[in-house]
C-alpha cells in the first residue's frame, strides 16, 4: 500500500510503499487486546500486601481456657475477628506477569499498525528534525498537518527536535526499537519517519522468520 510522505516544513515529499504483511492486515481486536493486557500486567508492581496473623504484633497468649466458659475457643488476639487483628485472605505481594508467545506479540504489533493504517491514523514524515529548539514553531507545524495527540517514532531522534517536542501536550516520542502495541493504541495518531518504517519492517521481518508467524 502507498502513502504520502510529508515534510514538516514544506509539505509533501513524495510517496512510500508500506508492506501489506505489516500495515495491510485486517485488524483483529482480540490479538491487540491480548498483547495490551500482557503489557499492563508486566507493569504492575504487585506490592500490595496486608499483615498476616504471624506478622501482627499482638499477644499470642490464649485469652481464657478452652472449655467451660460458654464463649468461642479463641487462641490469640491476632485473629481476624478482633479489632487490630489480621485480615482474612488479604492480598500478598506477587507478580502479575504471565507469559505470551513471541509470535503472538509480534502478530499483535502488526495488527495494531494495520488498525492505525486502516483508520487513516498513520502519518509518514521524511525526517524528525528541527533547526533550533523552538516548541512553538514545531507545534505550529504539527497543527498545520493535523497532528494532535500523537506518538512520533523515529530510529534515533535529533536533539533539537526532541527538546522542541517534549513540552507539546499529548505528543510522545518513542524510538523504533521500543515500539509496542499499548503506546500505539493509546494515541490518536501514529507519526512514523521513513527511518522508523525501515526499522519496523526489518524488526518484524526478522521476527517473522524466527517464529514462523503468519498474518
Amino acid at each position: 500500500m502507498k502513502t504520502k510522505v510529508l515534510n514538516l516544513a514544506s509539505g509533501e515529499a513524495g510517496d512510500i510503499e508500506l508492506k501489506d504483511e505489516i500495515f495491510g492486515l485486517e485488524p483483529r481486536s482480540d490479538l491487540i487486546q491480548r498483547v495490551v493486557v500482557w503489557q499492563l500486567a508486566k507493569r504492575r508492581s504487585g506490592q500490595h500486601k496486608v499483615l498476616t496473623r504471624g506478622e501482627i504484633n499482638r499477644t499470642k497468649k490464649k485469652l481464657y481456657r478452652q472449655k467451660g466458659t460458654g464463649q468461642a475457643r479463641h487462641g490469640a488476639r491476632s485473629a481476624p475477628l478482633f479489632v487490630g487483628g489480621a485480615k482474612a485472605m488479604g492480598p500478598v505481594a506477587h507478580s502479575h506477569e504471565f507469559s505470551l508467545p513471541k509470535k503472538v506479540r509480534a502478530l499483535g504489533l502488526r495488527h495494531a499498525l494495520s488498525a492505525k493504517a486502516k483508520g487513516g491514523a498513520i502519518v509518514v514524515i521524511d525526517e524528525a528534525k528541527s533547526d533550533a529548539v523552538k516548541t512553538k514553531d514545531l507545534a505550529a507545524r504539527f497543527a498545520k498537518h493535523g497532528i494532535g495527540a500523537a506518538l512520533i517514532v523515529d530510529g534515533e531522534f535529533e536533539k533539537n527536535f526532541q527538546l522542541s517536542a517534549r513540552n507539546i501536550a499529548d505528543v510522545a516520542l518513542l524510538p523504533a526499537s521500543g515500539l509496542n502495541v499499548y503506546d500505539i493504541m493509546r494515541r490518536e495518531k501514529l507519526v512514523l519517519t521513513t527511518a522508523a518504517i525501515k526499522a519496523i519492517e526489518e524488526r518484524l521481518g526478522a521476527e517473522r522468520r524466527e517464529t514462523g508467524t503468519t498474518p
